[in-house]
């Protein structure tokens, strides 16, 4: 498979440790890596991997991952090279995949376009922010979001508005069927660049002094229970800085898991099933994972 992958993509590498790709910074090897640059590498790579029955994972920023020791087996596309962005018109924006939300928000910023101000507090890139309709400081991708260019896992182009990509908390549709996420539109509103780098500093501000962004962890480590914060549930049971290894709960915000520098994946997991079980023992809450977890042990 290796040597059909590098007739397409010649940097394609196999046993790609992981951990440089994940920003919990653990995980085993994948079998194979590639990383495509346009839409038809892409499109060849999942028209090869169907070809010969070959699992595949498509990969953002790994910011919302969790890998485990044993790595992945089949191919890992990572998106993290497509990254165009321009305006479209006045107050539209094409962004590529492996654009990061915060450059995206910068790009929107300097063009006098508001609205995508919360983009900058979300620590993934754009393909992985619209297929599980990522949000921050009460803005969710959705809100912006105006059509994507997608493939299926066959590699044939899907393109979806906002009406079918259907997004709900954390979900669309294109994460329901498997679809890749290539590209999107986003919408703006003019406004005074002023004003919006105001707002942006201030989102700075309030993320730098609230998260623990000194050490590795995939951001938000479980989804929010109706009515309810997992973070102050975390520290209601008693688990602000608890530790497992080398994963811990942050002291600065409980609703994340840190690796403290020599963390492996399975050290993170048993912290998780050790929040989980706490958590509903105490307060009758089951909490559900927002990270999502892959690979063998």
């Amino acid at each position: 498979m290796i040597d059909v992958l590098r007739s397409v993509i010649p940097s394609a590498r196999v046993n790609e440790p992981m951990s440089k790709h994940t920003t919990f910074k653990v995980g085993g090897p994948a079998d194979i890596f590639v990383q495509p640059t346009t839409e038809e590498e892409m499109q060849s790579v999942l028209k090869a991997c169907a070809q010969y029955s070959y699992p595949h994972f498509i990969l953002g920023n790994g910011s919302n991952l969790l890998v485990r020791d044993g790595g992945v087996r089949g191919v890992v596309v990572s998106m993290m090279q497509m990254r165009q962005l321009r305006l479209i018109g006045s107050d539209k924006i094409l962004a590529g995949a492996g654009v990061m939300m915060r450059d995206l928000a910068e790009f929107a910023a300097a063009h006098g376009l508001g609205g995508m101000e919360f983009l900058h507090g979300i620590p993934g890139s754009v393909g992985g922010g619209v297929y599980m309709n990522a949000g921050a400081y009460e803005g969710e991708m959705g809100d912006v979001f105006v059509s994507a260019r997608c493939t299926n896992k066959e590699g044939n182009f899907v393109d979806m508005d906002s009406k079918s990509m259907d997004f709900a908390y954390r979900r669309s549709a294109a994460q329901i069927n498997g679809y890749a996420i290539l590209s999107a539109i986003l919408q703006g509103k003019p406004k005074d660049i002023a004003e919006i780098n105001e707002e942006l500093e201030r989102l700075r501000h309030m993320r730098s002094s609230k998260q623990p962004l000194e050490k590795p962890s995939a951001g938000s480590t479980f989804k929010r229970p109706p009515g309810k914060f997992a973070g102050k549930l975390i520290a209601d049971a008693g688990l602000r800085g608890h530790i497992i290894g080398g994963a811990q709960v942050s002291e600065k915000h409980s609703g994340f898991i840190i690796n403290r520098g020599h963390a492996t994946a399975t050290d993170i997991l048993r912290l998780i099933s050790h929040i989980q079980y706490t958590v509903q023992e105490k307060f009758g809450v089951r909490l559900e994972t927002e990270v999502k977890i892959i690979g063998e042990d």
